[in-house]
C-alpha cells in the first residue's frame, strides 16, 4: 500500500500494488492531484528518483527525500524538515491497528481498499 498524506497527518490518497512493485513509479500517479497546493513533498528513501524529483520541482514544491546510498551526487536534504514525515508514518500505523488491514485476509483488492477507506474515514472523524 502506498499512501499520500497532508501536513496534518491525514490520509489524502492511497494505491494498492503487488508486493514486488517498486515504490517510486507509484508515487508519480499518487501525487499528481496533490502537488498543486503542496509546498513540500516528504517521502522515504524508496521514493528517491530523478523523475519524481523533476515532477515535484515542476510544480514549485521542494522534494524532501533522503537520497539513496548509491547516488554519486546526492541532493541536499534538510533533516529538520524531514522530521515532519513521522506524521504520515503515525497515520499508517493507525491504519494498521485495524485488524482487517494489518492481517490482509481479503483476497480481493477491492475489499481491502474498502477497509482502508473505512478506516481512513473513522480516523478523520476522530
Amino acid at each position: 500500500m502506498h499512501v499520500a498524506g497532508d501536513g496534518a497527518g491525514g490520509l489524502r490518497a492511497f494505491a494498492l500494488t503487488a508486493g514486488q512493485a517498486g515504490d517510486a513509479p507509484q508515487a508519480a500517479d499518487l501525487l499528481t492531484p496533490l502537488l498543486a497546493p503542496a509546498r513540500q513533498v516528504l517521502a522515504d528513501t524508496a521514493y528517491d528518483s530523478d523523475a519524481l524529483r523533476t515532477q515535484i520541482a515542476e510544480t514549485g514544491a521542494v522534494a524532501v527525500i533522503p537520497p539513496r546510498p548509491n547516488r554519486l551526487q546526492p541532493p541536499h536534504l534538510d533533516p529538520l524538515t524531514y522530521r515532519d514525515r513521522n506524521q504520515v508514518e503515525r497515520r499508517i500505523n493507525r491504519l494498521n491497528q485495524f485488524r482487517p488491514i494489518a492481517t490482509r485476509y481479503d483476497k480481493l483488492a477491492d475489499s481491502y481498499a474498502a477497509f482502508v477507506q473505512l478506516r481512513a474515514i473513522t480516523l478523520y472523524l476522530i
